[in-house]
C-alpha cells in the first residue's frame, strides 16, 4: 500500500474501531452499575429462580386455604366456581413446540421448543416458571383479572392435525370467558382468541410477561454483545415502520396510536411475539435484566389493548401468538417483516442490511442448499464473492505494481527536491499524470470489499443455522471457540479481551500480520512517514480483543479470507502482473498528451492552494 491507499483504509478502520470500542465501553459502564444495584433490585423485585432444565413444579399449583368457619365456606359457595379451585397443568404439542398451560389464569407458563437442545445439550424452554403470565383485565368485577380465575380446559383434535384447548370460566349471571388456544400441526404460531360472553367493551387491556431463560454459552452474551445487543424489544406498526431497544438499565416504551401490529422480545437466538393483526389500540412496555438470576437472560412486562370484535352477545379479541426460532426464513414467511429481529446492521452500519438482505442471505441460502456444512458453506461463500470482486482487486494490484516501478523516478525527484514536501506532492501528481497512473487507484477497489467484510460482521453471529454446528475443535460456530479458559477476573484484560482464548481469533491475527507484512514488501514505502509501515500492524492487534468473545463463525471467516487474499494476491502478482510491460506502457505514456482526471484537477488546485497560503503577500504601495 502507498500512503494514500494506507491513510484512507486507516481512517475507515478507525471509524470502525472507535464504535466498537464506544460500544464496549458502554456496555462495559452498565454491567457493573447493573451489578451494584443486583441487591437492592433483587429486594424491590422478589422472583423465583427457575431452572430450565426442569418441567413446571408442583409449587407452581395454586390451592385455596383451608375454610376455618361457616361464615367463609358460605361466602365461598356463593362466588361463581371460577373464583376458586386448584391449578391444573394442561400440555399441547405439535412437532415443533411443546406448551405447558395453568388452568388458573389459563396461559402458558413453559415453551419447549422441540428442535433445539440448550448449550449444555438439555431441553430448550425459552421460559418457564410463574415469572411468565398472560392475562386479560375484565371490566367486571373492579377489573377482574383472568390470572385470578380457575378455568376448565376442554382440548380438541382437530381433522387436519391442529389442536386446541378452551380454557372456559363461568363469572355467573350470564357471564363467561373463554381463552382459546389453536396451536398448528407443524407451526411456532399459535392463535388465541378471547371470548366474553354477556361482557361489552370496546378494548381489552392485556398484561404478558416473559422471563427469557438462559439457553448459550455466555449469558453476557445472551444479554448484550459487541454488535449491539442480544435480547432486544422489538415492535413493527401496520404502516410498515418499526424499531428496536436494547437493555440498557431499565428501558420502557409507550405507543397509545393504535398502529402497532406486533411487539417481539427476542432474545439471541429465539423469540416470543405478540401479534395483533388490526394493532393494538395501545402498547406499553418495560424491559429489564435481572442481574441477579444467572437463569435469567432479560425480563419483559408489557401492557396492551386488544380491540373487541362485537357479536351481539359475545365479544371476541384475536391475536397470534409466535414461540420459536429467529431463523431468517421463517420469520420472513410470516409477511409482517419479524425478520427484522435478525440483526442485519443498524446504527451507522445500518446500510450493511440491504448488502445483507438481497445479496449475501440469498447467496448464503443457496449454498447451504447443496452442501450441509457450514463451515463448507462459509468457505464456498467468501470464494464465491472473491470471485465476483476479482476485477476490483486486480486494479487495486495492479495500481500496487504501477506505483513501485515507478519508485525509482520518485526517489530520484525526491532526491532533487530535497525537503520541500508540499512541493514534492506536486511534482509527484505530475509525474503520475504524465505516466497516466491514479494514485486512488489502489484505495478505491478496496472500498468495494470493505461493505461486504461490515456485513459479514452482522450476518454471521445472527444466524442460528450456525448454533451447535461443530467444526474442527469449534464446538459451536454461533459462539466463541476456547482453547484456554480461567476464571479469575484480571483488570482491564478481562474486560476487554475475555477470560478465554480464541484460536480462530489468534489465527485471524495471525493470517492479517502476514498479509500486512506481504503488501509492505510489495508496496513502496513513503521514507518520510515511517510510522506508515507500523500502521497495518496495529489494526489486527486492537482488533484481536474485539473478536475474541465474537462468533467462531465470524472468526473463522476472516481467517480464511485473509488466506484467500494472500493466494489471490499471489497469483495475480505472479502470472497477471508484467512489471516490464507496465513501465514500458508507463513511458510510452509520457509522450502522449497528458489529460487529467476531474478528481486529479481538484487534487492539483488543492495543492496549488496550500503552497500559496504559505507565501508572503506582495506588498501594495497606496498612492
Amino acid at each position: 500500500m502507498d500512503r494514500n491507499q494506507v491513510i484512507g483504509f486507516a481512517l475507515l478502520l478507525l471509524l470502525a474501531v472507535g464504535y466498537l470500542f464506544y460500544n464496549q465501553h458502554e456496555q462495559t459502564l452498565y454491567f457493573e452499575h447493573k451489578k451494584a444495584d443486583s441487591v437492592a433490585y433483587a429486594l424491590a423485585h422478589p422472583r423465583p429462580v427457575v431452572d430450565s432444565s426442569k418441567a413446571i413444579s408442583d409449587t407452581s399449583k395454586a390451592s385455596v386455604a383451608p375454610v376455618k368457619d361457616s361464615a367463609t365456606e358460605a361466602l365461598i359457595k356463593s362466588q361463581p366456581s371460577s373464583y376458586h379451585g386448584q391449578a391444573e397443568m394442561v400440555t399441547l404439542e405439535n412437532k415443533k413446540l411443546s406448551l405447558q398451560f395453568t388452568s388458573k389464569g389459563g396461559y402458558p407458563v413453559a415453551a419447549n421448543l422441540k428442535d433445539y437442545k440448550t448449550y449444555e445439550k438439555k431441553p430448550l424452554l425459552l421460559f418457564n416458571g410463574r415469572g411468565n403470565q398472560f392475562s386479560a383485565i375484565l371490566p367486571f368485577d373492579n377489573g377482574k383479572s383472568t390470572a385470578d380465575l380457575f378455568f376448565v380446559p376442554v382440548i380438541q383434535n382437530l381433522p387436519n392435525g391442529d389442536k386446541t384447548v378452551d380454557f372456559a370460566a363461568d363469572l355467573g349471571g350470564g357471564k363467561k370467558v373463554d381463552i382459546i388456544y389453536t396451536l398448528p400441526a407443524d407451526d411456532y404460531m399459535m392463535s388465541c382468541n378471547i371470548v366474553l360472553t354477556g361482557i361489552t367493551a370496546a378494548n381489552l387491556p392485556l398484561y404478558w410477561q416473559t422471563a427469557g431463560l438462559h439457553t448459550e454459552k455466555d449469558i453476557n452474551s445472551e444479554r448484550q454483545n459487541a454488535r449491539g445487543g442480544s435480547t432486544q424489544i422489538y415492535w413493527h406498526n401496520k404502516n410498515g415502520d418499526g424499531d428496536y431497544f436494547t437493555i440498557k438499565d431499565e428501558e420502557q416504551l409507550k405507543h397509545n396510536d393504535g398502529l402497532s401490529q406486533w411487539l417481539g422480545f427476542r432474545k439471541q437466538y429465539f423469540s416470543t411475539v405478540l401479534i395483533c393483526d388490526e394493532g393494538f389500540t395501545k402498547m406499553d412496555t418495560k424491559f429489564m435484566i435481572k442481574p441477579d438470576d444467572s437463569n435469567i437472560v432479560a425480563l419483559n412486562q408489557a401492557s396492551l389493548q386488544l380491540p373487541l370484535k362485537n357479536g351481539g352477545n359475545t365479544n371476541t379479541a384475536s391475536l397470534r401468538w409466535f414461540i420459536g426460532p429467529n431463523d431468517y426464513h421463517t420469520l420472513q414467511s410470516y409477511k409482517i417483516s419479524m425478520e427484522d429481529m435478525v440483526p442485519l446492521g443498524y446504527g451507522i452500519m445500518a446500510f450493511v442490511k440491504y448488502i445483507n438482505k438481497f445479496a449475501l442471505i440469498p447467496i448464503f441460502y443457496f449454498l447451504a442448499g447443496i452442501v450441509k456444512n457450514y463451515a463448507l458453506v462459509i468457505m464456498l461463500m467468501t470464494i464465491f464473492i472473491r470471485l465476483i470482486l476479482s476485477f476490483f482487486t486486480y486494479k487495486s494490484y495492479l495500481s500496487s505494481a504501477k506505483m513501485r516501478v515507478m519508485k525509482p523516478e520518485l526517489d530520484e525527484l525526491r532526491a532533487k527536491i530535497g525537503d520541500d514536501q508540499q512541493k514534492f506532492s506536486m511534482e509527484q501528481m505530475k509525474l503520475y499524470r504524465s505516466a497516466g497512473v491514479n494514485p486512488l487507484g489502489g484505495c478505491l477497489p478496496m472500498l468495494f470489499q470493505l461493505p461486504i467484510l461490515l456485513s459479514m460482521y452482522y450476518m454471521f453471529p445472527s444466524f442460528i443455522e450456525f448454533r451447535q454446528q461443530h467444526f474442527m475443535w469449534c464446538d459451536d460456530l454461533s459462539t466463541y471457540d476456547s482453547i484456554l479458559s480461567w476464571t479469575t477476573n484480571i483488570p482491564f484484560l478481562s474486560s476487554v479481551y475475555g477470560n478465554h482464548v480464541s484460536l480462530f481469533t489468534l489465527l485471524m491475527t495471525a493470517s492479517s500480520m502476514f498479509l500486512a507484512i506481504y503488501n509492505r514488501n510489495m508496496t513502496p514505502q513513503d521514507p518520510n512517514n515511517p510510522m506508515l509501515k507500523y500502521m497495518p500492524f496495529i489494526f489486527p492487534v486492537i482488533l484481536m480483543g474485539v473478536f475474541n468473545k465474537m462468533a467462531a463463525a465470524l472468526t473463522f471467516y476472516y481467517t480464511f479470507s485473509n488466506l484467500l487474499s494472500i493466494a489471490q494476491q499471489f497469483i495475480i502478482q505472479k502470472y497477471f502482473i508484467d512489471e516490464k510491460a507496465i513501465h514500458a506502457q508507463l513511458q510510452q505514456n509520457k509522450n502522449k498528451p497528458a489529460t487529467p482526471s476531474k478528481w486529479a484537477q481538484k487534487l492539483e488546485e488543492m495543492q496549488k492552494m496550500q503552497a500559496d497560503k504559505g507565501k508572503v503577500p506582495p506588498r501594495i504601495n497606496k498612492k
